[in-house]
């Protein structure tokens, strides 16, 4: 392993799924379009973290399929060190399909349970790794997945906390992984680790009784965090850090696609920590990203690189 390799500012673990998204409105059916590709929430804030000049690395598994090669290979192609992924001989890659059912309905059916992604396990952290990184990220999607991939999520914020790294926290709750209850109970166990937390009001919800954004966030950072993040979609976001309340508006774009757009936001919000920007501008950075992202198909695909962010940005990020 390089020194390059060792010391990635931006270190991630999760799952990552080949995807088959269709490429026009309709039900699936024998002969319709398709494209082929690769998604995964912490996977995309690697590549979004890449693409704005800070060193990322994704740990996880994929199979030891043609999907798999994929995932790892287009990583590599974003400049996301991929040195710790394991090839599980054992379980094929997960697959998302993706129908687009009407022009602005997605409907998406996932194959993952016992599938590689979830069998990531405490054993495939590399510890030293972690320790050394600027920042460590995780979302709330892999503690789901099984108990093996719960446990290296906890591992691996107990090893960045102890480190002085800061730990970086996305809620993502998914229904369809594990009711609301569990997830809470799970969950609010990172957050005492998380120097950074990220959320949307429903996922916020689990850990606060608040139901105005403001409090929700202030709330949020009482429960350990020192920057609570507020994603509110159309409305923008806010951020409490440090006890003061920023507020951001979202970018105006026309929508294609608004998978991945949260992921984008937090890639940008990341970016902008190391870059060593203030709060405001860590959230304008943020908006951008998401903005980007759902201006283009695919949830990844989007995501700006920093000489593009002026297309987008009223006034110039400062690194």
């Amino acid at each position: 392993m390089t020194p390059a390799q060792a010391t990635p500012a931006l270190v991630t673990l999760g799952e990552v799924m080949a995807v088959v998204a269709a490429t026009q409105p309709g039900p699936f059916a024998n002969g319709a379009p398709m494209r082929l590709g690769w998604a995964g929430a912490e996977a995309t804030v690697a590549v979004g973290v890449s693409r704005l000049g800070h060193a990322a690395a994704w740990t996880g598994r994929v199979g030891d399929d043609a999907t798999g090669a994929m995932v790892l290979a287009g990583l590599r192609a974003e400049g996301v060190d991929v040195s710790t992924a394991r090839t599980d001989p054992a379980a094929p890659t997960g697959l998302m399909l993706r129908e687009r059912r009407t022009a602005d309905r997605l409907r998406v059916t996932y194959y993952r349970s016992g599938l590689a992604g979830s069998r990531l396990a405490p054993e495939d952290l590399d510890e030293d790794r972690i320790s050394a990184a600027r920042i460590l990220h995780v979302s709330g999607i892999t503690p789901a997945l099984s108990a093996t991939a719960r446990a290296a999520v906890e591992q691996a914020v107990a090893l960045a906390h102890a480190a002085g790294a800061t730990v970086s926290f996305d809620v993502n709750h998914r229904e369809r992984l594990w009711s609301r209850a569990e997830a809470a109970e799970v969950l609010a166990r990172l957050l005492p680790y998380a120097d950074i937390v990220f959320a949307g009001p429903e996922e916020a919800a689990l850990f606060v009784p608040e139901d105005e954004p403001e409090r929700m966030a202030r709330a949020l950072a009482r429960l350990g965090p020192r920057q609570a993040v507020l994603k509110l979609g159309a409305q923008g976001a806010l951020a409490v850090v440090d006890d003061e309340l920023h507020d951001q508006p979202a970018v105006p774009v026309t929508a294609v696609d608004p998978v991945g757009a949260g992921d984008a936001f937090v890639s940008g919000y990341l970016a902008a920590v190391l870059d060593g920007a203030p709060p405001a501008a860590r959230l304008r950075l943020a908006a951008l990203c998401g903005a980007f992202a759902v201006s283009v198909p695919g949830d990844w695909e989007g995501l700006p690189r920093r000489a593009e962010l002026d297309l987008l940005a009223a006034q110039d990020i400062t690194r």
